[in-house]
């Protein structure tokens, strides 16, 4: 039994890891169709298509469906349109938050950000609230971040509900990054 009971907890997590994968292989392939619908096929040519292929070989997504992602954005059958949109807004203890998504469904994309911030005792904000706290800084190898003019401790009582927030944001398809000033 309990050899049994030990195979469906790594079955359990094998299947939680496939799912994790699959979501993080599906951000990664609406940035590559983003990128090429905006800047052509043509990596040399567009930086950002470069940063997105970069971004997804970190995250061994493998060769076939970058290739894939690229041959259905040049495609001119798939008319799937994605807009990039931030949100801004303060998280539990007063965390300041900035998401940044790629969605075809901006109102359902609100929602879901809405949610996240609201379930957990934090609000979104409106364009402007939080940004002017986060500096944009390239890195060499061209995936970019958002680093905080400062950052602020959360409160302990409200630790796991960022964190909960944070996770819940994650799980959205839409979502691409969220950067937040936490220490």
């Amino acid at each position: 039994m309990a050899g049994h009971s030990k195979w469906a907890q790594i079955k359990r997590a094998k299947g939680a890891n496939d799912v994790s994968r699959g979501r993080l292989f599906t951000k990664l392939g609406k940035e590559i169709h983003v990128a090429v619908r905006q800047g052509g096929a043509d990596p040399v040519s567009n930086t950002r298509l470069r940063e997105a292929i970069a971004k997804a070989k970190q995250s061994n997504m493998p060769n076939d469906n970058i290739t894939r992602s690229i041959k259905n954005a040049s495609d001119g059958a798939n008319k799937t349109h994605y807009d990039d949109v931030t949100y801004e807004g303060y998280g539990p203890g007063g965390v300041a938050v900035l998401v940044e998504a790629l969605t075809d469904n901006k109102n359902r994309t609100a929602g879901v950000v809405r949610h996240a911030f609201e379930k957990f005792g934090g609000s979104l904000g409106v364009s402007g609230s939080v940004s002017y706290i986060f500096v944009r800084l390239d890195n060499a190898d061209g995936v970019y971040e958002y680093l905080p003019d400062f950052s602020i401790p959360v409160p302990e009582d409200k630790e796991q509900a960022f964190e909960k927030m944070l996770d819940m944001l994650d799980e959205s398809d839409d979502v691409q990054a969220v950067w937040h000033n936490a220490e």
